[in-house]
């Protein structure tokens, strides 16, 4: 461990104003290490170039490409620029968190002697298998891509062990844990609101809620499905969907063509209502067989809302027995939901809440600067609240 403050700079491709998750884990931890007495300076790809001190510390975009087909993303393609960028901020430490077009980064913190981590924010053959690939084609491919990036970067931070496995599999020494983490007062059961509720289910309604992207890898058709099959079985039964993706036209149509109750809200931006959406629905639905976190699962459970998972994922790890898993498919996630509601509704908001307070932003942020080598300086007011609410203090 080092006791001098570092500099952190953290590069990320993938991020677009409605994207969830990593842009959120982005921001706590950057507000975490620069609470914590270090440096941190996150570069995104962007519509233009911008340099700004922000509550995560600076934020430098530079000019990327729109993907196709992605509802958003950009990805950095100009390696020189990049490169460039980083001899200027000579980093202490570089942190990665794009294992295929930002893999050549490893290379360069090795010629300028930088410690440098990658984080695993998906496993690389669960998401090869939801765009199609066989499985086997699908190890195979996932166990070289993750052999040449284990050995690349000094560390790789996985949040589970089930994103663990397949680095594990190809025998890398070099993974570290560092679970991710939830704003506890952010996200609370005392924002759910009668409101809220009667604006999208009647009373004898219930309430389903997936927040996630819509795109391929998130499998989010099968909440569709799971509906579906509610409804078929006589459950009175809406959802809700928050989030946007390359998906959505097509979902919207086929809720329209099969008559199904689903409300599209597109990407949420204001926090605190989707706080409150999540917060007053009865089940949460998170069908992504890739995900190696899932902070839009956790972030319903801090708010009082248990959560029906795909068994595919890390999820069933997160959430515990305060939620249900489910095999990818609506039969099986209509029969994880019916499980729930059978449970007296205080003692599955309770369960839930309790869960999610095992994930504090607090102890994140302290495990990802462990995997730098890196120290907690000092804690600011607010920094030192939350390590004392989340037990790491």
């Amino acid at each position: 461990m080092t006791g001098r403050p570092l500099r952190i700079v953290r590069l990320a491709n993938f991020v677009a104003p409605s994207s969830g998750g990593l842009r959120t884990a982005l921001r706590e931890l950057g507000r975490g290490f620069l609470a914590a007495g270090h440096d941190p300076v996150l570069i995104v790809p962007g519509e233009r170039h911008t340099d700004s001190d922000t509550e995560q510390g600076r934020v430098i975009t530079l000019p990327g490409p729109l993907l196709p087909g992605t509802g958003g993303y950009r990805v950095l393609t100009d390696k020189r620029r990049v490169a460039d960028l980083l001899e200027e901020l000579a980093p202490d430490r570089l942190e990665v968190s794009d294992r295929t077009t930002l893999r050549w980064t490893g290379r360069w913190a090795r010629r300028a002697r930088v410690p440098a981590v990658m984080v695993s924010h998906e496993t690389a053959d669960g998401v090869l298998r939801t765009w199609g690939l066989p499985e086997n084609l699908s190890r195979r491919t996932a166990d070289a891509l993750n052999t040449r990036t284990a050995h690349v970067y000094s560390r790789i931070v996985c949040t589970t062990e089930f994103a663990e496995r397949e680095f594990v599999r190809i025998g890398a020494r070099n993974v570290v844990r560092a679970p991710l983490g939830v704003d506890l007062t952010e996200r609370h059961p005392d924002l759910r609101d009668p409101g809220v509720r009667t604006t999208h289910a009647r009373g004898d309604e219930t309430l389903l809620v997936m927040c996630s992207r819509l795109s391929v890898e998130k499998r989010p058709g099968t909440a569709l499905d799971g509906l579906e099959a509610l409804l078929r079985r006589g459950r009175q039964a809406v959802l809700v969907v928050a989030g946007d993706g390359p998906l959505r036209p097509r979902l919207e149509q086929r809720a329209r063509e099969r008559g199904l109750p689903v409300t599209f809200l597109g990407h949420l931006s204001d926090r605190r209502a989707l706080g409150a959406l999540q917060a007053s629905a009865d089940v949460c639905l998170a069908p992504g067989p890739a995900e190696t976190f899932g902070l839009a699962a956790l972030e319903a459970m801090a708010s009082g809302t248990p959560v029906v998972a795909s068994a595919s994922s890390a999820l069933p790890e997160v959430i515990g027995t305060a939620g249900a898993t489910a095999a990818d498919h609506g039969d099986a996630f209509a029969d994880a939901v019916e499980q729930l509601l059978a449970r007296p509704e205080s003692e599955r908001r309770e369960a839930a809440r309790a869960r999610a307070e095992c994930f504090g932003w607090g102890a994140a942020v302290e495990a990802f600067l462990a995997a730098h080598d890196a120290e907690v300086l000092r804690r600011d007011d607010t920094t030192a609240r939350r390590a004392v609410r989340e037990g790491v203090a």
